[in-house]
Formats: C-alpha cells, structure tokens, sequence
C-alpha cells in the first residue's frame, strides 16, 4: 500500500514518520519543506505539492491544524487522486465539514476515513497515539495495517460523525480537566502543600485525570510544552459547542470551558501552550505552580 501524507505540524510528523518506521511507502509535503528533511532522511519521498503527493497511491492521510486547511489540501489533491483511493482526514474536525469534504471525495470515487488522534503529541512520537476511526468498515480493514503501524490503540466507532463527535468530546473533557487541575494544584499551593507531593496525591487519587498525569507535570516545570496551542484549543472547544447545539445538549461546564480558552489566548496568544491556561489563575493569585523534577517536555515513556 502506497500512502501520501500531508501536514507535518507537531503531530504529522510523528504519525508519518511511524509509517516510515514499519516499512510503508509514503511520500509527503508540508508547506514547510524543512519539516519533512527527518522523514525523506527515514526513508519517505517528498513531493513538490498535493497533487504530487498523491500521484498513484492507496490512499492520503492529512494531519491539519483547521477545516480550511483540509478544505484546500482535498481540493488541489483530489483532480490527481485515482478512483478507488481512499482519503484519510487525521485532523479534528467538526462532522458538518467531514461531512461536506467526504461528498466531494466520494463525487470522484474517493472513499473517506475520519481517523483524528487522541493522547498527545508524546504518544504520537512513540507510536502510541489512540486512533479513533469513522467510515466504511470495508476501507477501515484495507487501512488497518497503517492506522496500527500510527497507534498503539486503534478503535472503530462507526460512521464519519461518531469518530469526529467522539474526538470531539475527548478533547473538551481535556481542556475542563486541565482547568481543573490548575484549580486543585492552586490549592494545594496556598494550603502549603509541596507540590511534588500534591501532584503524587491526586495522582494516586479518585481524582486522577490523564492530563494530570501529562501536563500537569509541564505546568510544574513551568516549561507549559505540550505541543498544543491556545488556537488549537479554541478551535476544538468550538467545535464542542457547535455539536451541543446541533444534538440539543445543553453544554455547561464546557461553555465555561471555552470562555476561559478564549480568554487565555487573549491574554497570552494563540500560539502559546495550551497548558498555558492556567496562568490566568497563577497571574490572578500571584503564585507560581513549580516544582523540582518534572520534565520540561514529555517524552513517548511518559
């Protein structure tokens, strides 16, 4: 199986180089051809543009950072992609524009999986990544090898909307439990607790969250580098809103949610850690969450 891969962000270019690493054949493009040196050194080749990229191959894989990214790589890859291939849309996105890209792929005999990721930018790098995966269960076996050779878990959910909800959802119970986390470590802070110890107690606690378990120990270094940005939050918390609306859910905790990302990008600009969200309470408090030994980025044993 031939595969084309586009966008190697923080993300991308772990998925594509796990895809290098147990043998398949793949060429990528980024706009920044840079970011792909590691890859074609691996073993990869690179092509000039998206329709390049796609020239003779089983299928594509895009790992994006917005709807309008994935809009304009499908349309100046699909002219050049052959009838039968299968389009592989990694990124998040809302089901509304899955949902739109997939009919314009399937006009050109394209078939579509949704297939975002969950886990972290250090899951990825070690191949551990979860893929969450929508679409036809007979495109789903024909990918399946790749998809495993990208993550160490790999779940099928049923159709287009019910892997993009799901990413979807697991995203926005992140972003609440990060906010929530910063709240707790606070706590501990002001109460006297050392933090080392803090962290060790919720995390052996009923309260333990994954992400407490990762970024809480960035925002201890003080380093906040999880490869995630405000922009990106922002966007995935909106899109969370959009489906409570759509589905007549009533979204609460995750509307608080929103307004707090929105305010922490203000304040600290979309390109800045996503974990960086809570410095609004340490800048509010005028206390600092740091600790000794914690890492100042994750590694894929963490």
């Amino acid at each position: 199986m031939r595969y084309a891969f586009i966008g190697l962000g923080h993300l991308g270019r772990h998925l594509a180089a796990s895809l290098v690493r147990k043998g398949f054949d793949v060429t990528v493009h980024d706009l920044d051809r840079k970011a792909a040196d590691p890859l074609v050194a691996a073993g990869a080749r690179w092509a000039d543009g998206a329709a390049a990229a796609v020239q003779d191959v089983d299928a594509l894989v895009t790992c994006l950072p917005s709807p309008k990214a994935s809009q304009a790589v499908l349309e100046a890859a699909l002219p050049a992609m052959r009838p039968g291939a299968t389009w592989i849309e990694m990124s998040t996105n809302d089901f509304p524009v899955i949902q739109d890209l997939a009919a314009r792929a399937a006009a050109k005999g394209v078939e579509t999986l949704a297939c975002p990721v969950t886990g972290g930018v250090h899951k990825a790098e070690g191949g551990d990544i979860t893929v969450l995966v929508g679409g036809p269960q007979a495109a789903f076996e024909r990918h399946e090898p790749a998809l495993r050779a990208m993550g160490g878990s790999v779940i099928f959910l049923g159709g287009l909307e019910q892997a993009s909800v799901t990413k979807v959802v697991t995203n926005m119970l992140a972003f609440i439990h990060l906010i929530a986390a910063g709240e707790a470590l606070m706590l501990c802070k002001r109460a006297g607790v050392d933090l080392r110890a803090a962290f060790e107690a919720i995390r052996a606690s009923s309260g333990n969250s994954f992400v407490h378990e990762t970024e809480s120990q960035v925002i201890l270094n003080g380093s906040y580098d999880i490869g995630f940005t405000m922009d990106l939050a922002c966007k995935d918390a909106g899109f969370a809103m959009e489906i409570g609306r759509r589905l007549g859910v009533p979204l609460k905790l995750a509307s608080a949610m929103e307004q707090t990302f929105i305010e922490g990008r203000t304040r600290y600009g979309g390109g800045a850690w996503s974990s960086m969200i809570v410095k609004l309470l340490e800048d509010a408090t005028g206390d600092e969450l740091r600790a000794p030994g914690f890492p100042a980025r994750l590694s894929a044993d963490d």
